[in-house]
């Protein structure tokens, strides 16, 4: 045992990329919401950015620490402690062996992660250790954790036990020591009124010209019946020109359909593998942190962006993160 769970959060769980190679079965991909906040923690403490890490919603849990560990908290701004006294994210940290780390309500944004040196030791299963809450399956039981649930942590890499070396000589006797060094708070996604860039549907055309203005022209709002599946949103109704009958097709996370209703639906990691209303636009994934990051009741204005143009901003930033990636090691000087 590594970790002991005190309180468990709002919706705590086990989380790695995804699931992939198995929709064609009506698999979910699940994993992380956001995947640049992931890719960051889990640089921090050495790992691979495949590595399991813990997803905090809205409001984080209480971990009591059975052994010394490396940790990395990135993400959404949450009030966080240990043994009560305020830790930074976005920064290596040292935690010693019966210290307690406590998250508080989100203060900005609405999801966090917490990365520890070597990822998270849960069975894999189909090839990743994310949860699947829907399916009861993957992650730790298949379910959210629980008062009492017990972590174990897998074994770090070299580079990993180099920096908690680092670190743990300058604890000294202390519970924990923050590095010095970190990633700076800009690169992360903070929300206010949300600006989403969207490539065109399918059937884009296919709705009113009223509607099609009013997709990028007027303001959305994440509705409360929002959640890992779906982003449902509210804000004018999007019409079709005439009815359509569709044959249901994949989606993608990101994939906006617009029911019956009129209202969009943003797909996200956890939505279903087909799906059959009209696909009026695709969030691409350099936006999805974004969209990850909304809270219910915040509200987000779309903004359209070629495929192109999409795809370079992509490769943009992950030339940013392997500069990041290059950063830290120099910094330690591991390299």
């Amino acid at each position: 045992m590594s970790v002991e769970v005190i309180t468990p959060g709002l919706c705590t769980t086990v989380q790695d990329t995804g699931r992939f190679g198995f929709q064609q079965y009506g698999v979910s991909v699940s994993g992380v919401m956001d995947k640049q906040a992931v890719q960051i923690a889990n640089m921090i403490v050495g790992n691979q950015q495949t590595d399991a890490v813990l997803e905090l919603t809205m409001r984080g849990p209480s971990l009591l620490f059975h052994k010394d560990m490396l940790i990395a908290i990135c993400g959404g701004d949450f009030k966080v402690t240990i043994n009560d006294r305020s830790v930074l994210p976005n920064r290596a940290i040292w935690i010693r062996s019966g210290s307690i780390l406590k998250f508080g309500l989100a203060q900005e944004g609405c999801r966090a992660y917490l990365a520890v040196a070597g990822g998270w030791d849960v069975p894999l299963l189909m090839g990743s250790r994310s949860t699947n809450l829907r399916g009861s399956f993957g992650g730790f039981a298949g379910r959210m954790l629980a008062a009492g649930d017990k972590l174990v942590q897998s074994s770090p890499g070299a580079f990993s036990q180099f920096l908690a070396n680092q670190l743990e000589k300058k604890a000294g006797a202390a519970p924990f020591y923050q590095a010095n060094w970190f990633i700076p708070s800009n690169t992360f996604v903070k929300n206010g009124e949300a600006v989403v860039r969207v490539i065109l549907g399918e059937q884009f055309a296919d709705f009113s010209e009223e509607s099609r203005q009013s997709f990028f022209e007027q303001t959305f709002q994440v509705s409360t019946q929002s959640d890992r599946m779906g982003y449902r949103l509210t804000g004018p109704a999007l019409e079709l020109t005439k009815s359509m009958e569709l044959i249901s097709a994949a989606v993608t996370i990101g994939t906006i359909q617009v029911p019956p209703n009129g209202q969009p639906i943003i797909l996200m990691a956890d939505r279903q593998t087909i799906g059959g209303y009209p696909k009026i636009g695709y969030v691409p994934t350099i936006d999805l942190p974004i969209v990850a990051q909304l809270r219910p009741g915040e509200k987000i204005h779309f903004q359209e962006i070629s495929l192109r143009d999409a795809q370079k901003a992509l490769i943009e930033r992950d030339s940013l993160m392997k500069a990041i990636k290059l950063g830290i090691e120099v910094t330690v000087g591991w390299r």
